[in-house]
């Protein structure tokens, strides 16, 4: 029997997050700018970066029991409305010429705990909009959508060098809310709510779900390997993510239109990477060991990047691309497949919380380090600790991370 992937609330619910990731691809771009146009410091633009991630620790974690007992979609389009609401008020403000460093401080600690919350209610609610059987297929496309949104970053850099950087955040404000009207159509069925549960579901009942949840996590050796290892892919990507920009803004012979010409091979590879998991699927006994190829692979060429000349640069990063869906499909399809749907927004929680550890502290460091240091050992040194650690954690474990990786969807 044929399992339909385009379901009414399949579409609803990817066009949504496509419309609303076309905004974020314009203000996070945009909000690095101004970033570095204030402070002109690596160091203060990394510290906004963390101000950003702390509650992208702490919301998930104190989320996920409450995703598992109410309603997912509700939480989803409740926070588009709200998203709407905050980058239209951006936009009075840059208009209105009242801004500055503290407020964007504010700014970013509100946008990282709506972001925090969102990202466990999308993840934990997804695979209710899809069979099982195209699970590979769903995130494939989920995958897709960020490559897509990435072409609104071109335009950013266009209005920042030309224009003002305020109308991109009115456009922030209509897609959020497009995306947030599209949503309250979605009619799927959440089996994890309990009405009985719910009506007396209080702190108390909070900290047992809490509990339930962490011991979970201790019985499942696979899942706590997988969890380990993306915090130390975490730490060592946000190295990346802190001072590629940094450095591509402060050397002469490169700027910041040269970036986003860089950067946009990466882009092209994520969206070819995407179509090549929607139109094949790996064989089930394989995908670990295609894993372990493809996390070795983008950590040596991220090591090297910075090194390397601007046309050897586009097609590691269109590599990486290509890779780095292939990584996010593996784990995601997997461990979703793998979680019972009433616990799947405290893993999730949980996995987006340790995983923020590692993007938080590795921002931090590498921010600080990158005031004194040349920015290209600073990358380099990181991914080393990202290869070392693939070793020590997810090559031992293999048996129990083959469990979850290996199983045919």
């Amino acid at each position: 029997m044929e399992h339909k992937l385009w379901t009414k609330d399949f579409t609803i619910l990817t066009i949504g997050s496509a419309v609303s990731m076309l905004g974020n691809a314009v203000s996070g771009f945009a909000l690095g700018l101004l970033i570095l146009d204030y402070t002109n410091s690596t160091f203060l633009y990394s510290l906004t970066l963390v101000i950003y991630t702390l509650p992208r620790i702490v919301m998930p974690l104190l989320a996920g029991p409450y995703l598992d007992r109410f309603s997912r979609k509700r939480i989803i389009y409740t926070l588009d409305f709200i998203s709407a609401a905050l980058y239209l008020l951006i936009f009075g403000l840059l208009v209105s010429g009242f801004f500055n460093y503290m407020l964007i401080l504010v700014l970013a600690l509100i946008i990282g705990s709506i972001d925090g919350t969102y990202i466990v209610a999308f993840d934990s609610f997804f695979p209710n909009v899809v069979e099982k059987q195209n699970f590979s297929k769903a995130y494939s496309i989920s995958s897709i959508l960020y490559p897509l949104s990435a072409v609104m970053v071109p335009v950013a850099a266009y209005f920042y060098e030309n224009y003002s950087l305020a109308p991109l955040f009115a456009f922030n404000a209509v897609t959020f809310l497009i995306a947030a009207i599209f949503e309250t159509n979605i009619k799927a069925e959440e089996k994890h709510i309990n009405s009985e549960v719910t009506k007396t579901f209080d702190f108390s009942r909070y900290k047992d779900d809490f509990k339930t949840g962490i011991q979970y996590l201790k019985q499942e050796p696979g899942l706590a390997a997988i969890t380990a290892y993306f915090v130390i892919m975490a730490f060592s990507d946000s190295s990346y993510g802190t001072l590629v920009l940094p450095y591509f803004k402060n050397n002469e012979t490169f700027g910041v239109m040269t970036y986003t010409y860089v950067m946009a091979f990466a882009v092209l590879g994520r969206l070819i990477g995407g179509v090549l998991q929607y139109r094949f699927k790996y064989p089930p006994k394989r995908r670990f060991t295609i894993a372990i190829f493809v996390y070795t692979t983008i950590g040596i060429l991220s090591g090297v990047f910075l090194f390397s000349p601007i046309i050897l640069m586009m097609i590691m990063n269109f590599l990486v691309g290509i890779f780095g869906v292939t990584s996010y499909n593996i784990r995601i399809s997997s461990t979703q497949n793998y979680l019972p749907d009433g616990i799947r927004a405290r893993f999730n929680g949980i996995f987006q919380m340790l995983t923020m550890m590692g993007a938080i502290i590795g921002q931090l460091l590498a921010g600080g380090l990158g005031d004194l240091f040349d920015e290209r050992y600073i990358v380099a040194g990181f991914n080393l600790i990202n290869l070392i650690m693939l070793a020590v954690i997810m090559i031992p474990y293999g048996k129990h991370v083959k469990k979850i990786y290996n199983t045919e969807l």
